[in-house]
């Protein structure tokens, strides 16, 4: 029977996926990804070289279907609020990104492949910083600082739930809750970009 080499890097890529989101890159060993996919050590050296090189492609492999999920179409103050709205619910429905992001910034060295996910960032300043020269959005905010903004906005209610229950009284699986946060989110984007007062 012939190696289903695919399955078996994907198994081992959702297993680290669970295990880098839950212990960090420092709390997660190679046995605990092996024991997990049920895939042996030698087989995870063999497709990705070394756990350093997993970490990066799991987070790679994140921040890429996040990439995916959640577009900016447009820059205007409609299309804000609805990018807003996607990076909240893409947040919502894949928590363990914010946990991996959280457990990268605790690290030492460079972040995984920063160069390409620097550009991707840029390029959505550069388009808010042309939407305030045309007057959609306001031309007083630091557009970087913007976009920033409206990521953490969006994306910190699932990345520190406990906060979040704490000052709502609701938790995550709160569905009424979780729409008030989201049109929250969705408004809130909307009025910090406005180039009016709202």
């Amino acid at each position: 029977m012939a190696w289903d080499v695919e399955r078996t890097q994907r198994r081992l890529r959702d297993a680290a996926l669970v295990e880098f989101a839950a212990n960090g890159y420092d709390g997660t060993t190679v046995a605990a990804i092996a024991a997990r996919s049920g895939v042996n050590k030698e087989r995870l050296y063999s497709y990705f070289g070394d756990k350093r090189a997993l970490w990066d492609v799991v987070l790679t492999a994140e921040l890429e279907r996040l990439a995916t999920a959640v577009e900016l179409t447009g820059v205007g103050l409609d299309d804000v609020g609805a990018f807003a709205g996607a990076t909240y619910d893409y947040h919502s429905a894949h928590p363990e990104l914010g946990r991996l992001l959280q457990w990268e910034g605790l690290q030492d060295g460079p972040p995984a492949r920063v160069e390409v996910r620097t550009a991707h960032y840029r390029e959505k300043v550069a388009r808010f910083k042309d939407a305030q020269r045309d007057g959609l959005l306001d031309p007083e905010l630091e557009p970087a600082h913007l976009v920033f903004t409206l990521i953490a906005l969006a994306a910190w209610w699932q990345t520190v739930p406990q906060l979040a229950e704490m000052i709502t009284g609701a938790g995550p699986t709160d569905e009424h809750e979780r729409a008030a946060r989201r049109r929250f989110v969705i408004e809130a984007a909307k009025r910090i970009a406005s180039p009016v007062d709202w």
